[in-house]
């Protein structure tokens, strides 16, 4: 079984760890993730002005999910510097960016990283290109960086109309594309969706090898919204704008959460201007969708997101549903 998952942020490393689970258990064999490289925030930001290297954070996040390393290097890799000018920087994002440096390549700096931390599978970015997120709003306002296109948006009220990357044309590294074109199930989702899912679908390669491939292809929805990006969304709303944006078929499948988080917890979102995402079940099968609405989310006390647990259980089952036709 061939899996690759495409996204970005927080999401994917949910999703990574889940799919971690079933190559432990052999369910699946060749296991890769096409991350974005498009984020500009933070101690990524800082590097990509100062060594004009591609985002990655998103990357070193997606290594720990995948590393089969000791914890202390796991640890290590996430480790935040507090002082100094230092401050603020990841130790993966530093040792990503000296391994850039040495081997004259993000792509081996990101390959050895893999190695390293002995990951699960290959992290592979969508681009290896310095790329940048650019959103016109439907004021007409064009905002340029990943981190400040939400935050515009949110502060704003205003809708994104268009997205694309800065420089628009660019390409995807062979392995990228291959995994895609190789894949028995391609995954989206869940994440960010205008700043983790949508900029891997910007860069054409990775689109039209996402259009070729045989593989099923699997959207994972978001539990809740997101302020600036997926305000008022429903489930299907989701999959409907992802549609929209990429010209891509619907997909596949769509897993969709349907247990309502904690009041405590969710309290605390609503306050954010996040509410749980409205399972709309029904919209799906009118474009033979199959979805799977279920019980997606874990039970962790300061964060509503998808349990790895619950979704490689669901995972498995679709996977063994395959092998058993």
């Amino acid at each position: 079984m061939k899996v690759t998952a495409v996204g970005g942020g927080t999401g994917l490393s949910s999703l990574l760890k889940a799919l971690k689970i079933l190559v432990k258990e052999g369910i699946i064999k060749d296991l890769n993730a096409v991350v974005t490289v498009a984020d500009s925030g933070g101690s990524t930001g800082r590097l990509r002005k100062d060594y004009n290297i591609p985002a990655p954070g998103d990357i070193r996040n997606c290594i720990v999910a995948l590393a089969e390393s000791e914890e202390l290097l796991k640890e290590l890799f996430q480790y935040r510097f507090t002082d100094g000018e230092l401050k603020g920087h990841a130790f993966g994002n530093l040792f990503l960016t000296a391994l850039t440096q040495i081997t004259g390549n993000f792509l081996d700096a990101v390959r050895y990283s893999c190695q390293i931390l002995k990951t699960a599978g290959e992290i592979l970015p969508s681009t290896i290109e310095n790329v940048h997120l650019v959103a016109k709003f439907d004021n007409g306002q064009v905002i340029k960086g990943e981190d400040k296109i939400p935050e515009y948006a949110k502060k704003s009220g205003k809708k994104i109309v268009e997205i694309w990357l800065e420089p628009r044309e660019v390409k995807a590294p062979i392995d990228t594309v291959e995994a895609l074109l190789g894949a028995d199930y391609i995954i989206v989702g869940p994440g960010s969706f205008y700043t983790s899912i949508i900029p891997n679908f910007l860069i054409e390669d990775i689109k039209q090898a996402y259009k070729q491939s045989k593989a099923k292809k699997i959207f994972i929805v978001n539990a809740m919204t997101q302020p600036g990006e997926t305000d008022g969304f429903s489930a299907f709303d989701h999959v409907q704008k992802f549609v929209e944006i990429t010209s891509l078929p619907y997909p596949d499948i769509a897993l969709v959460n349907t247990r309502m988080p904690y009041y405590r917890l969710l309290k605390r979102y609503l306050k954010e201007g996040q509410e749980p995402v409205v399972p709309d079940v029904a919209k799906f099968a009118r474009h033979n969708i199959k979805v799977i609405a279920e019980d997606l989310i874990g039970d962790d006390d300061n964060f509503i997101k998808h349990s790895p647990q619950k979704v490689a259980q669901i995972l498995k089952n679709l996977f063994m549903e395959k092998n058993e036709k």
